[in-house]
């Protein structure tokens, strides 16, 4: 692997999908899950992103090509999905979720929870595909996967060592730092959608930087 590359590749998944954002998806399953039970929920969820990261940037460039998708629809599509679910956090509205869960928290649920956010990030995703297809080469596709993986496993391990005190930090400062988050994630998809319309060549958007 390159090592420019691969730290380049690294800091954008970090931004996208690391401990500073996973953590306080998990903070709020801390709440009605046991400490047991949560660590197991952080094994599978990782696994599965891991699995779909390593699909979704090995095949990137077939399956832009198979469903005729450009770079710049791909970021007007996740920046719109994105911002929806960051207009949710904000708004205190946890889309996708199922309620029911906490008066028999299991592990099915747990990893439902972490579905969006974490497992299929809309974000993570557009980003895996987007650097995984800038370059015609499998040795570049591994260094993007690879680097996706380490932020997975950087995660794991946050979750992993904070899982005692994720549980007892307080469901109000949970709910409010996720509303925080939810407004900066709105204007990271606002920002997102910029870039695919400047992509698309719509006009003065390149000056906006």
């Amino acid at each position: 692997m390159n090592a420019f590359s691969y730290s380049a590749a690294f800091i954008t998944f970090f931004s996208v999908v690391g401990p500073p954002k996973v953590l306080l998806a998990f903070a709020g399953l801390a709440q009605v899950h046991p400490v047991s039970q949560m660590r197991t929920i952080a094994l599978l969820s990782s696994g599965a992103a891991v699995l779909v990261g390593l699909v979704m940037g090995i095949t990137a460039p077939w399956l832009l090509n198979v469903f005729h998708i450009s770079t710049a629809a791909l970021q007007l599509a996740g920046g719109v999905i994105f911002f929806i679910y960051a207009v949710g956090l904000v708004l205190g509205l946890h889309l996708g979720s199922n309620t029911t869960h906490q008066d028999s928290p299991d592990l099915v649920s747990g990893v439902r929870e972490l579905l969006m956010p974490y497992v299929v990030s809309p974000l993570a995703m557009t980003a895996v595909l987007i650097e995984a297809a800038a370059r015609d080469s499998f040795s570049w596709r591994s260094t993007v996967v690879g680097a996706y993986v380490s932020v997975i496993a950087l995660d794991l391990i946050c979750v992993l060592l904070l899982a005692r005190i994720l549980r007892r930090t307080h469901h109000a400062t949970i709910e409010l730092l996720g509303r925080l988050l939810g407004l900066l994630l709105a204007a990271v998809g606002v920002d997102l959608v910029l870039d695919g319309l400047s992509e698309l060549g719509v006009p003065g958007l390149n000056l906006r930087k």
